[in-house]
């Protein structure tokens, strides 16, 4: 399901509002800055052309928090969080000047120092050319790799772990399209076990952004890799996110992740450090 006329604010337009106090009316954007609307400036509150409201307590209350994000309903602010019991993660959608990103238990599933996530997705795209034809992407988060890619590919199939993930970007206005798109197929599984349903030769493209390897160093295993060749077409091509190949854990993974990917059969690996990882070929 996907939430209607959601109004979701961070600091940013919080501190929009504010500074326009004393005007009868001023543009902010009640999507995390994709669009603005014309909102009426009262004495008591804000007031919305959806008829939703907010009173200048909880403006204030916004922009005093910069870590999170809120959802505006019935005059009330809550935080876009979640806790996943089965991983015992906390996930917390994080505002940025752009698309935000999510926190993964304080950790930030995207760059956002020199960068921000819409354009470090698109960095991921770019490295690997064209995207076209049947994409597979194994690890959702915000949907932002899924929704690039299905601008050019002809069915995307998107892989979220933990469903706790999911409902933030739910709640999240830039992730909209990842409910809205039908090229779009969603699975919630673990990718490390999805990928082996999948047919012989299927894929043109994969997107593998896993998190860091110590959360999840499954999905830079052998034996995962050699999935991944298996289901990729004969000259497709696989972008696979590491990480700052200039800092010492970066550097050392990525040797492995290189070593692994050629034991698999992958037939030539080409740094893409600008994106922070290699795409690999068959």
């Amino acid at each position: 399901m996907v939430i209607p006329s959601l109004i979701v604010l961070s600091h940013y337009q919080a501190e929009s509002l504010i500074r326009a106090k004393g005007n009868t009316a001023a543009e902010v954007s009640p999507d995390l800055g994709l669009t603005t609307v014309t909102v009426a400036l009262q004495n008591e509150k804000i007031c919305f052309p959806n008829g939703e409201y907010l009173s200048w307590g909880a403006v204030d209350e916004i922009a005093a928090n910069e870590n999170n994000c809120f959802v505006v309903e019935g005059g009330d602010v809550t935080v876009v969080q979640a806790f996943s019991e089965t991983f015992e993660r906390v996930y917390t959608l994080y505002p940025t000047e752009s698309a935000p990103t999510m926190l993964v238990s304080g950790l930030p599933m995207h760059r956002i120092k020199d960068t921000d996530p819409w354009r470090d997705t698109q960095s991921k795209i770019r490295a690997m050319g064209r995207v076209s034809g049947q994409v597979l992407d194994t690890a959702t988060g915000l949907g932002y790799t899924a929704i690039m890619a299905a601008k050019t590919a002809g069915q995307v199939t998107s892989i979220e772990l933990d469903p706790a993930a999911q409902d933030i970007a739910r709640h999240n206005p830039w992730s909209q399209p990842l409910f809205d798109n039908p090229k779009i197929t969603q699975i919630i599984g673990d990718t490390y076990d999805e990928i082996e349903e999948f047919d012989s030769s299927m894929f043109s493209c994969i997107i593998h952004d896993p998190p860091m390897f110590r959360l999840a160093g499954d999905l830079y295993s052998l034996a995962f890799y050699r999935q991944a060749f298996r289901v990729l077409k004969p000259g497709g091509c696989m972008f696979h996110y590491i990480g700052n190949p200039h800092s010492k854990s970066g550097g050392r993974v990525t040797r492995g992740v290189i070593r692994r990917l050629q034991e698999a059969g992958f037939l030539r690996i080409t740094p893409r450090p600008q994106a922070f990882g290699v795409v690999a070929y068959k």
